[in-house]
């Protein structure tokens, strides 16, 4: 049996298999940030299609938080039995699911917020919009949001919460010396600059309680001149067991290359990978590897060589909601999505779904 397929255990979750759906923006929310229908049905495909995870899209915490149209909320108390009727139908598939929890700081969309705030003013250049820098009682009253937020995924009825701390969003941004450029104690020095997803995490965690998988999304680096480097990606990684998390999923941080087009050959694959291999060397932590993964031999070698406890999938995913049962059946050993970047919907409603010109009937 391939290793893919061997069961693991995340704290008190137990999964069948180390395949995770990576979080994915589904765009499958009312203006109020309530799931629509076809969300409900989107993650019933994914738990039927064999995946051993499903991490949903992030949800914004606070409404200043939201960071696009149709973005799912997780803001408020009411939304809970709408929330609750998503992880029903996980549970009536046997699966299992984890809520990414998030606010967008200054990559909020200005056309869902009224203002957007950050650690520090920043000019986004990409949104033709600046960020106001945020006051101590903002900062406080955010980290409530998010502990909040994580309360309601378990009253909902979720198997756990992800802390989303990568892609350039709030979280990101106070760990990144480029996007907080603070000189009070929540900016300057690295141990400044994490104190918030330090405060963040321990909030959840009271929340939650000590058994309620707790786990991360965290961009170890910028991609940018002067934002966070690897190194101090590796630093921050030292410090996430003893934040009470279970484990750890590494991606991208500002303007990294967080998604890639054109992957072709396994070569193209895990370009995260480097990343995955400093973190290994630096906590005990469980780890997800995420990065354009495509080939079960790919997947496989990173798992056996002990870099990673899991593989992440997003675009995959996306294309094919079965192809872990594809694997598993021996059908399939690489997924049909080739990259294109067409996954985006294009007029409301419509939700994320593979666009690029496959020929379903015929199996690669």
């Amino acid at each position: 049996m391939s290793i893919l397929f061997t069961p693991a255990k995340i704290s008190t979750l137990n999964l069948p298999n180390r395949l995770v759906r990576s979080a994915t923006a589904e765009r499958l929310a009312d203006l109020r940030g309530f799931p629509l229908p076809e969300l409900k049905i989107l993650y019933r495909e994914l738990a039927r299609g064999g995946v051993g995870l499903i991490i949903s899209g992030h949800m914004y915490v606070h409404p200043s938080g939201k960071a696009h149209s149709e973005m799912t909320g997780i803001y408020a108390d009411n939304l809970i039995p709408a929330l609750s009727e998503l992880t029903k139908s996980v549970h009536q598939e046997g699966g299992k699911i984890v809520v990414q929890i998030n606010h967008g700081g200054f990559q909020c969309d200005k056309d869902v917020v009224a203002e957007t705030i950050a650690p520090s003013m920043i000019e986004d250049s990409r949104r033709g919009q600046t960020s106001r820098a945020m006051n101590l009682e903002e900062i406080e009253t955010t980290i409530d949001a998010y502990a909040q937020a994580a309360r309601r995924v378990k009253e909902a009825g979720f198997d756990g919460v992800q802390i989303h701390a990568a892609h350039g969003y709030l979280i990101s941004q106070f760990l990144s010396p480029y996007t907080n450029r603070r000189t009070d104690s929540w900016g300057g020095n690295l141990q400044n600059r994490t104190r918030f997803l330090q405060k963040v995490c321990q909030a959840v965690r009271e929340q939650v309680g000590d058994d309620f998988p707790m786990m991360i999304k965290l961009g170890m680096e910028d991609g940018v001149e002067n934002g966070l480097s690897p190194q101090e990606g590796a630093k921050i990684v030292t410090e996430l067991e003893h934040f009470g998390l279970d484990v750890l999923e590494i991606s991208g941080g500002y303007r990294s290359q967080n998604t890639k087009k054109g992957i072709r050959t396994e070569q193209d694959e895990a370009f995260f990978l480097p990343n995955v291999k400093i973190a290994r060397n630096t906590t005990i932590l469980p780890i997800m590897a995420v990065g354009g993964y495509r080939s079960m031999s790919v997947m496989e070698n990173v798992l056996e060589s002990g870099y990673a406890d899991f593989i992440s999938l997003c675009r995959p995913l996306i294309s094919e909601p079965d192809l872990p049962n594809l694997f598993r059946a021996g059908i399939k050993v690489r997924s049909r999505c080739i990259s294109s970047n067409n996954c985006w919907p294009k007029v409301l409603g419509a939700g994320i779904s593979c666009k690029c010109p496959h020929d379903k009937v015929v199996q690669q």
